[in-house]
């Protein structure tokens, strides 16, 4: 154990003492979050100068009615459709839009000659107001007076406020679906990069010192197997000191800096379904937010919550990153080049493609049969069980994912051993798998 603890020293030093690694775990949280807004930036102000366009109404009842906006700026272009367009040309206008005099009963004997490429919203700015403006039209054929303000009072926005009655003790406790979805996808992505990149760190970091000799003097002291659960249990603890300081930073902005950037009455809201409230709507309304948001904040803020799903996430990806890690160690064992790891990494991949795949099916059915055993299976549960976590699932489930977890990395440690005390020895040939198999034999 004394070898092993050197191992782990060295390999934990070597990283964490790095200013890449600083600075990576330092600037993560800050470009996830970026990510996150920035789109929303873009998309804000991405838009140009709104588009001027004649609009060439023959049917006399659009025209007038159409509002220009942010989008577009309409302007009249008369009755005749090729003096309008060649007047857009001169005057560098956008386009015409045209109009059929039968649009009320053909909604679709509408054009748009645009003298640029158009885009998406403006063409759904446009068609919008055109499609109210026919529904409006054809109301007034039946003759009923006020029938739109009836129309309106008539419609109803239905908001489903979902309860988990099985929290504590029968105590209702409101969820937001969407926010627990949302949740176990980051998750499982962020899990399915931490044991991508980091068992590769193993794998190249193995390849590396066999290319160098540095393997084979080190066997002279140090056993094989100690090297190789030195290298991983190192690497384990750069990964879980990453993850550590990632979930107190998150901690902190559920707990401290979000609640002093939202306004008072949100937080009010926030604070009532915290506190166990059931009519969500009426919150909602007083805090002047969409229900579904309050629901979703009140979960996201709570870091109680946070705090456990994180739990979780730091079980689960030991757990995963112990087991993959020991596969990645035995494959670059087996090669001299990086090059040639591709092929022995095909197996330890599809496993973790495959709960890629099902990852985006949880936000259909989190507690589906599909869902429950890649949950358990050991090769597809650290992707899986933490993104079904946020939808409180049964605690025998989560235990008996990661028994099963960690008991299928002692196995594999067993296998990965076996091919990694002979591979370091092995130069000037890549192994097939037939090779790799009677390595285990030896």
């Amino acid at each position: 154990m004394s070898n092993i603890g050197i191992i782990i020293g060295r390999e934990y030093r070597e990283r964490v003492y790095k200013k890449s690694f600083i600075l990576t775990t330092l600037l993560m949280p800050v470009l996830m979050l970026a990510i996150a807004i920035v789109p929303t930036l873009l998309i804000m102000f991405a838009h140009g100068d709104a588009k001027r366009i004649e609009v060439v109404d023959m049917s006399g009842k659009i025209a007038d009615r159409l509002e220009s906006n942010e989008f577009v700026e309409f302007t009249s272009g008369g009755n005749d459709l090729q003096q309008a367009l060649k007047k857009s040309l001169e005057d560098d206008n956008f386009g015409v839009l045209y109009v059929g005099e039968n649009i009320i009963a053909d909604p679709n004997d509408v054009k748009l000659y645009t003298n640029s490429s158009s885009s998406m919203t403006m063409e759904e700015s446009i068609t919008s107001q055109i499609s109210d403006i026919i529904e409006a039209e054809r109301l007034k054929e039946y003759n009923i007076n006020n029938l739109k303000e009836i129309m309106d009072n008539v419609r109803a926005d239905v908001h489903l406020s979902t309860f988990r009655n099985d929290a504590e003790e029968g105590v209702d406790k409101s969820v937001s679906s969407a926010a627990t979805g949302i949740v176990g996808i980051i998750l499982g992505f962020m899990l399915y990069m931490v044991l991508v990149i980091y068992g590769s760190i193993v794998m190249q970091s193995i390849i590396e010192e066999k290319n160098s000799r540095i393997l084979e003097v080190m066997v002279s002291t140090v056993r094989p197997f100690d090297m190789m659960m030195g290298k991983i249990l190192g690497v384990a603890l750069v990964a879980l000191t990453q993850m550590l300081i990632w979930g107190v930073i998150l901690i902190l902005i559920s707990a401290v800096i979000m609640p002093s950037l939202l306004p008072a009455d949100i937080m009010s809201g926030v604070a009532s379904i915290q506190a166990g409230a059931t009519d969500v709507a009426a919150v909602a309304q007083m805090s002047d937010i969409d229900p579904e948001a309050l629901t979703a904040l009140s979960s996201l803020l709570d870091a109680g919550y946070i705090a456990g799903i994180f739990a979780t996430f730091v079980i689960f990806m030991t757990g995963g990153f112990l087991l993959y890690a020991a596969m990645y160690a035995a494959v670059g064992a087996s090669v001299d080049e990086i090059q040639d790891a591709s092929q022995l990494q095909t197996p330890i991949m599809l496993p973790l493609l495959l709960a890629e795949i099902v990852l985006i099916m949880l936000l259909n059915d989190p507690n589906s049969k599909l869902a429950f055993w890649f949950s358990i299976i050991p090769f597809t549960s650290p992707i899986i069980m933490p993104a079904r976590v946020p939808s409180g699932i049964p605690l025998w489930e989560v235990i008996l994912s990661a028994v099963l977890l960690f008991a299928t990395f002692a196995a594999m440690v067993w296998v990965a051993a076996k091919i990694y005390r002979i591979g370091i020895f092995m130069h000037g040939k890549k192994p097939s798998f037939k090779e790799l198999w009677r390595w285990l034999r030896y």
